[in-house]
């Protein structure tokens, strides 16, 4: 069939000529390319990312992911040795142990900040962390408070430890002997807690469960009383003392705040106790 069988003939042969394409030059190429930039630095500074995470998503910086901590099975194991076993053996206590916490250095290193953390519904996980800050610090002052709560955030955060607060709370609860926080293991939660205090606990919990960094402890993951010297001590470098408490993190990278990169479980859950069978042990 031929090219004119298939024209309609109420058109114009004018209206049959092709209509030329506009065609952008570099100046619009340039202008479009600038828009661009400004909308991905404006989602970046809205999201909280700032300059530095447009800088970041355009390449001109090296983001967070490239400076996390390689972490090995042996690198793990050998973070945990650090403060098990015979390492968690008590070298002296009372009066004795204040003049020996007194003489271990407070480390030069930074303090890097722990980043903030948050939970939309928090429910189980605000009922573990009102609990370890009550039984661990609940007639501390509330500095004292917030930084254990940190330190449990920051554990979450720390390859070498379980993935959920109450996970990192109540891990080890299930032995006679290597509960991570006393206060799961040692008859504590036999005690009712204190009306008001229990309250002061719910707050700070609450709060850091919203977002709070007690910047005071930085990465802290551990921390003892100043009338027990463990053997531990010896081997983390001492961050700060706050109230009875002094507070340690890890030694090198480990340490650092770019290896706090777990994720979050979301899998909260208290295990179960037999307080009757606690209650008899004690």
């Amino acid at each position: 069939m031929s090219s004119a069988a298939i024209l309609d003939p109420g058109l114009d042969p004018v209206d049959l000529a092709p209509v030329p394409r506009r065609r952008f030059g570099p100046a619009w190429l340039w202008v479009a390319a600038l828009v661009a930039v400004i909308a991905l630095a404006a989602v970046q500074i809205a999201i909280g990312s700032g300059f530095r995470g447009a800088l970041e998503s355009l390449g001109f910086a090296s983001s967070r992911a490239e400076k996390t901590i390689v972490r090995s099975v042996a690198a793990k194991a050998a973070v945990a040795r650090l403060v098990e076993g015979r390492q968690a053996e008590i070298v002296v206590e009372g009066e004795a142990a204040k003049k020996g916490n007194d003489a271990i250095p407070l480390s030069t290193l930074p303090l890097e900040k722990a980043r903030a953390f948050s939970i939309a519904t928090p429910g189980t996980a605000l009922t573990c962390l009102t609990q370890a800050v009550y039984y661990e610090a609940g007639f501390e002052p509330a500095a004292g408070k917030r930084a254990v709560a940190q330190v449990i955030l920051n554990r979450m955060r720390h390859p070498a430890y379980p993935k959920s607060v109450c996970g990192v709370i109540y891990q080890g609860s299930e032995r006679r002997t290597g509960c991570q926080f006393s206060f799961t293991c040692d008859g504590s939660l036999l005690r009712t807690p204190a009306a008001s205090a229990w309250r002061d606990a719910g707050a700070v919990a609450s709060a850091a469960l919203a977002g709070h960094v007690e910047a005071s402890v930085g990465t802290a993951t551990h921390y003892h009383a100043d009338y027990v010297l463990p053997k531990w001590a010896f081997n983390l470098a001492k961050i700060e003392q706050i109230g009875a408490h002094i507070f340690y993190r890890f030694p090198g990278n480990w340490g650092r705040a770019g290896a706090f990169s777990g994720n979050y479980s979301g899998n909260e859950r208290i295990p179960s106790i037999d307080y009757r069978e606690l209650n008899s042990r004690l």
